[in-house]
């Protein structure tokens, strides 16, 4: 069974999806994403094979993949846009997208895009395929290139902070669990994404997912062994 999520802010576009994908007994739809931040919080509780997405849509951006490969790099992609010139086809695959078709591909098109990304092929629709030879660009010599990560030199006190805020708890609360004040709180946090170079707490999230400062589960995250025990 094939794992799929999609992710979409169009109501319509889910709906005709979902519509396609029941025709085969052999795809599940676990999920509906409507922006950056439930995609990710839905690809660490449902654990999907297969992400299709508009990255192109309002509340989506490319990066967003690139994000989720670092949480679960066996999971794969398959963008469904309008037509995009080969420039921007080829930055979304460097960005982790594997196989790519357009919004107006039949029915068939889109059921065998995921069949074959799920397979670990790559998938193209004919149009997407000539924007990119036009340019005598081979999408074979293309690769996915992973983000690095620099060490980043995180206190004991940040590193309980991002724990905290992966559990949804806000500056008060935080406050109150730690014996500190939400001023103190707030300049922890602005360090913390000054450090990590982030500007949301989304992304905080997926740091603490990535380095196992917290562990997913289906309903909760728990403390990480490793954030016991480490100090900066």
């Amino acid at each position: 069974m094939i794992r799929v999520l999609i992710a979409d802010n169009s109501d319509l576009a889910r709906i005709g999806l979902k519509s396609i994908f029941k025709q085969n007994k052999d795809i599940v739809v676990v999920g509906e994403a409507r922006k950056n931040e439930d995609m990710i919080d839905l690809v660490v509780k449902t654990k999907p094979h297969v992400v299709i997405i508009d990255y192109t849509a309002s509340k989506f951006n490319i990066e967003v993949v690139s994000e989720c490969k670092s949480i679960q790099p066996s999971i794969k992609f398959v963008a469904i846009t309008p037509l995009q010139s080969s420039e921007v086809v080829i930055n979304a695959i460097r960005h982790g997208i594997n196989s790519y078709i357009k919004k107006d591909c039949d029915e068939q098109e889109i059921l065998d895009s995921i069949s074959s990304t799920a397979n670990g092929d790559k998938f193209f629709c004919g149009r997407i395929l000539e924007t990119i030879q036009r340019n005598d660009i081979n999408i074979d010599h293309i690769e996915y290139e992973e983000l690095s990560c620099l060490p980043v030199s995180l206190s004991q006190r940040e590193l309980e902070i991002i724990q905290i805020i992966a559990e949804g708890k806000t500056n008060s609360a935080i406050a109150d669990q730690l014996f500190i004040s939400t001023h103190t709180v707030n300049t922890h946090r602005k360090n913390i994404m000054s450090k990590l170079g982030v500007n949301n707490t989304a992304a905080i999230v997926m740091y603490a997912v990535k380095y196992r400062l917290v562990i997913p589960s289906e309903f909760s995250f728990t403390t990480s062994p490793y954030l016991k025990g480490h100090s900066a």
